[in-house]
């Protein structure tokens, strides 16, 4: 019988650089890009300090591209995923190793660049079981939503609020004064 445990990693921070996004041989999408988060404290002289911890951050499939999409240099976001350490023998013959984070889910957060649309959901990896989480908002180029889609989102959450208000939509009020 095995122990339990748990190898699980949840980040907020900014792109050090811009996603790269590659293709393996087989032509599964692999995008990388760093991560930097920072921690603040006071020591015992009163004086304040900070620590920048950098991570490598890897997705893969449908996450990659999307990550390669939404993702640039200086912006803030969310990361969840586990954490795995790759080793491999240089072209110098060294030893080497280096340990990523290794993303199933990915919220954008902060300003959009450029034309984007707000939707209301959250990016997962397909092996991820869980729900999506109301608050999480991640911007999508019109590319992906699609042009004009971006009125659609918008409705759907004003029907969603309305929903949980009890209140009828707009739709339905209309529907109610067709005689017919």
């Amino acid at each position: 019988m095995s122990a339990r445990s748990l190898n699980r990693v949840m980040l907020i921070g900014n792109l050090t650089r811009d996603p790269e996004l590659r293709y393996t041989p087989q032509g599964t999408a692999v995008c990388t890009f760093g991560l930097a988060t920072n921690r603040e404290w006071t020591d015992a002289s009163g004086t304040r300090q900070e620590e920048v911890e950098f991570h490598r951050i890897v997705a893969w499939s449908k996450l990659a591209e999307i990550c390669s999409q939404l993702l640039y240099k200086g912006r803030k976001v969310y990361v969840q995923g586990r954490l795995q350490t790759r080793s491999w023998q240089g072209q110098d013959g060294q030893d080497k190793q280096v340990t990523e984070v290794v993303i199933d889910e990915m919220i954008a957060l902060g300003e959009p660049k450029g034309n984007q649309t707000v939707v209301d959901e959250v990016f997962q990896s397909s092996s991820s079981s869980m729900e999506v989480d109301e608050s999480g908002q991640v911007f999508v180029p019109e590319e992906i939503v699609g042009e004009g889609e971006g009125d659609k989102v918008e409705d759907k959450k004003e029907e969603k609020k309305e929903k949980k208000s009890g209140k009828k939509s707009k739709a339905e009020e209309v529907a109610d004064d067709i005689p017919f």
